[in-house]
């Protein structure tokens, strides 16, 4: 029905703004409000001030493209003079769904996007894209071509339900084209939101494999302990170690078995090394040495625990980075022998995880947090499809800073606002912040 209601309500929303451009006292621009409640219906806004730049039939086309990718992308036609202050993140607000916000504001376009539908970097890439393109409908129909092979998520439900009512002999005359055409819409964005969730499960079922394998060694560490709560020696700390070393492993396997998606990994393989860094403690303390420091698990196989140091490490035809190793891979290392590396099965045979596919990026991401992956995964194949914005489609991004809605979800306010913050592009570049969110025009 969402067609049927931008027929019917968008004439009438332009009229409506003519007419109070003209009327005393009236403001010149369309209210962010009013161009939020029009994205929560169609993935297209032209601002009637603008449709000198984008006709209403092409600006049809491009919401039907959207449509039935089935992908929540959302593109704006404002005019040159729109005020541009806190432009996105007002305007992701008021529309309150996760997506990609694409805005043509005269003769400038920027963009904007939910971390976890793709990220900033991804979104840098698109608007580098096409910031050339000086025809919008070019420009646009680019962004939008570049950005469904790129984001992640689904179309919101709102456009399946066109978000409100409309006459019932209104849609009694339409009745027949909008039921064909919807139909046919509604079947495709189906059909794309399947074709996601069968690649998520066929990726999660590859990592599940490695997941239990962490899940049992973890157990297998618990069995080989020989500590017992009530244990000469024992004290209230190192039984408070061990408690939380089992409450680690129970939630590792709830976790694991709750998961859906690629991303709910991330929990598992945190609890597992929350598990394991509680281990360490009560070793420890039962053996009268200093408490460790918390650091990351060995690069080479969290399965090593947690590290003890950092290490130079070069890959074969890679560049030198620091990694975080255990005892043993830094006496292996410091003798010029190979670390011992966490292989994982491929259609390409063993490789190792970082060289695996983008799957691995929550995997990662539960072990190592956001902060340090960067430097680690330089130059492997995990890390270049963590920086690039086709990691989105699947993924998140981040560098395993997974979670919260996805695309398409409605979340209100309830969304970070360093995803939406700075200003407009401005003289041709993004965001004018030095590679960053920030800048304004």
């Amino acid at each position: 029905m969402h067609l049927l209601m931008r027929l019917l309500v968008v004439p009438v929303v332009a009229a409506l703004a003519v007419l109070m451009a003209g009327a005393p006292g009236a403001r010149a621009q369309t209210d962010v409000s009013t161009i939020g409640a029009a994205l929560r219906d169609s993935p297209v806004y032209v601002d009637p001030a603008a449709s000198g730049l984008l006709s209403g039939s092409d600006a049809d086309a491009l919401a039907h493209k959207i449509e039935n990718a089935g992908d929540p992308i959302f593109v704006v036609v404002l005019p040159a003079g729109y005020p541009t202050t806190d432009l996105f993140q007002n305007l992701r607000t008021e529309t309150g769904i996760t997506g990609l916000y694409g805005v043509r504001l005269g003769d400038r376009f920027d963009a904007r996007a939910d971390s976890s539908v793709l990220s900033r970097q991804g979104v840098r890439n698109l608007v580098t894209a096409v910031q050339g393109a000086g025809d919008p409908k070019a420009q646009l129909n680019d962004f939008v071509d570049d950005a469904v092979r790129s984001v992640n998520g689904s179309a919101p439900s709102s456009w399946d339900s066109g978000g409100g009512s409309a006459p019932t002999g209104a849609l009694i005359t339409a009745g027949a084209v909008v039921v064909v055409g919807g139909a046919g819409v509604y079947a495709l964005s189906r059909r794309s939101r399947h074709r996601r969730e069968a690649e998520q499960r066929e990726s999660l079922e590859r990592l599940r494999v490695v997941v239990d394998e962490d899940i049992t060694a973890f157990g297998e560490e618990l069995d080989r302990l020989d500590f017992h709560p009530a244990e000469p020696g024992a004290d209230d700390a190192m039984r408070a170690d061990y408690e939380r070393a089992l409450d680690s492993y129970d939630q590792a396997k709830t976790y694991m078995a709750d998961a859906r998606k690629p991303e709910d990994v991330r929990a598992v393989t945190q609890a597992v090394e929350d598990g394991r860094f509680s281990l360490a403690q009560l070793a420890a303390r039962r053996e009268g040495r200093p408490l460790p420091e918390r650091r990351p698990p060995c690069f080479f196989d969290p399965r090593h625990g947690p590290s003890v140091a950092d290490a130079t490490w070069t890959p074969p035809g890679g560049t030198t980075r620091q990694v975080p190793v255990c005892a043993a891979d830094r006496a292996r290392l410091s003798d010029g022998r190979e670390p011992m590396i966490r292989e994982v099965d491929t259609e390409y045979g063993r490789r190792p995880y970082w060289d695996a596919g983008p799957a691995y990026g929550p995997w990662a991401g539960g072990y190592f947090g956001g902060g340090i992956l960067p430097g680690l995964l330089v130059g492997t194949m995990l890390g270049s499809m963590m920086a690039g914005p086709a990691y989105g489609a699947g993924y998140g991004a981040g560098y395993g800073d997974f979670g919260g809605y996805e695309g398409g979800d409605v979340s209100g306010a309830d969304f970070d606002p360093g995803d939406f913050g700075g200003g407009f592009g401005g003289d041709g570049g993004f965001g004018g912040g030095g590679g960053d969110f920030g800048g304004g025009f």
